[in-house]
């Protein structure tokens, strides 16, 4: 008999999977964060639009696996990739348009107030969606590391290393890989948490480089206009 990772799956199996709703709140939050943009860097959609889309996307994820997140299928983590990469467009385009906006010096960059606001909800959506991201991919997704069924992790958390200040079967959830965007956002380098595989490190590097572009040119220009 095999005394590899099978107990650790028994044990993870035991325990169930993670809660939808932080999730859920994380995307619902980027939808009302998109709705405060002003109409420049919505592409001139409508402000609830992007919201309602992703309600639709989110209520197929709900129905497909209500409760607890511990259906491993491939279609629900294709949709959740789907969720994610729409909200990563439509905030790249956001920022994209902000900087555009700065250089160009547009209207809606010369009120303070709205180039701040407009900056830290672009900032704070990026982090929301590499959280996201960090969240799905690693070790084959929330389900994957419910049942214990994924492949090796891509970070390393404090509590693997120290199972003793944790429950038996612990792993990683939502609010640690948001914890750990935060971090890479505001940190511009790893914190408590390790990358381990090279495609983590270079989401962490890409999520580094918009995060320092998008504050340094905001905070200047608004520094510039309250000058």
């Amino acid at each position: 008999m095999s005394s590899g990772p099978e107990p650790v799956r028994e044990q993870q199996k035991g325990r169930g999977g993670e809660p939808r709703w932080p999730m859920a709140l994380a995307v619902i939050a980027t939808g009302l964060l998109r709705a405060t943009l002003p109409h420049q860097l919505r592409n001139g959609d409508a402000a609830w639009l992007f919201l309602v889309i992703l309600v639709v996307l989110l209520g197929a994820l709900i129905i497909g696996d209500p409760g607890r997140i511990d259906r491993d299928r491939p279609w629900l983590h294709n949709l959740t990739s789907v969720l994610i990469g729409l909200i990563s467009v439509a905030n790249a385009d956001a920022a994209v348009r902000l900087v555009i906006g700065i250089v160009d010096v547009s209207s809606f960059t010369q009120d303070a107030k709205v180039l701040l606001a407009s900056g830290g909800a672009i900032w704070l959506t990026n982090i929301i969606a590499f959280a996201l991201w960090y969240w799905n991919l690693d070790r084959g997704g929330p389900a994957a590391r419910a049942l214990g069924t994924g492949p090796s992790a891509a970070l390393i958390f404090p509590e693997m290393l120290h199972k003793e200040h944790v429950a038996v079967g612990w792993y990683p959830t939502f609010i640690d890989y948001f914890h750990f965007a935060f971090a890479t956002a505001t940190a511009f380098s790893p914190t408590d948490v390790s990358a381990v595989k090279p495609w983590m490190k270079l989401m962490m590097m890409a999520e580094e480089a918009i995060s320092l572009v998008v504050a340094i040119l905001v905070v200047a220009r608004a520094v510039n206009i309250l000058k």
